[in-house]
């Protein structure tokens, strides 16, 4: 092999290990777990969202969730790789037929159920930016929808935007417990600003544009 082919071939296996390397590190925090999930996922959102649904915010989402662990079961009895409650999960067949049956525990059933109810429930939220819509969503699927509208009368009674979430209705409790009311808080922050960043570079498929700190 002729020098310079020699120096091309190594800048290539070069490149190859680099490019291995990062994808580990994008990876990292991901649970391998997922990776049973992924196809699974982004159908169901596909069918529900369209071509264009934010699957990385979803899988943000149910890592948060269940650290995308189907047998999850949380203290206040919350399960599957969604965590619904019982309540919840006898409800989502109103709004979609296909979920009929409701299996929380069953994975293609709780995904499709995620994606459902994050689509519901965004449909019935306005917001000035894609980011902050989101925002108010995934405050309406920890805490329910109630609580985000009541903070966004309450926010604009206090001058603020009732359509911002950040720095603006995520400042207001309606009445909600302190700790129920952090917990809140916290859950859009870690989702769209933490791990939905690290679905995106992993290769899960677009998030959103969201311009919020931590």
């Amino acid at each position: 092999m002729k020098p310079f082919a020699v120096v091309v071939a190594a800048l290539m296996l070069f490149w190859i290990l680099l490019m291995a390397s990062c994808s580990a590190a994008l990876a990292a925090g991901i649970p391998h777990e997922s990776n049973r999930y992924r196809n699974d996922l982004t159908r169901q959102a596909r069918l529900i969202w369209g071509i264009d649904a934010p699957i990385a915010v979803m899988a943000a989402q149910v890592h948060q969730e269940s650290a995308w662990d189907k047998s999850a079961v949380s203290a206040v009895g919350a399960t599957g790789l969604a965590q619904f409650m019982p309540a919840t999960a006898r409800w989502i067949p109103v709004i979609d037929s296909q979920l009929s049956n409701p299996q929380p525990t069953n994975p293609t059933w709780a995904l499709r159920a995620l994606a459902r109810y994050d689509f519901w429930l965004y449909s019935r939220l306005r917001a000035d930016t894609h980011c902050d819509r989101w925002a108010m969503t995934l405050s309406a699927y920890n805490g329910g929808l109630g609580w985000v509208l009541r903070d966004k009368k309450a926010a604009n009674a206090a001058g603020d935007s009732r359509w911002l979430w950040w720095d603006n209705v995520e400042k207001y409790n309606a009445g909600r417990k302190n700790d129920s009311f952090l917990e809140n808080r916290g859950y859009p922050r870690r989702i769209l600003l933490m791990l939905m960043p690290r679905y995106q570079q992993a290769g899960w498929g677009q998030g959103i544009q969201c311009g919020g700190t931590l």
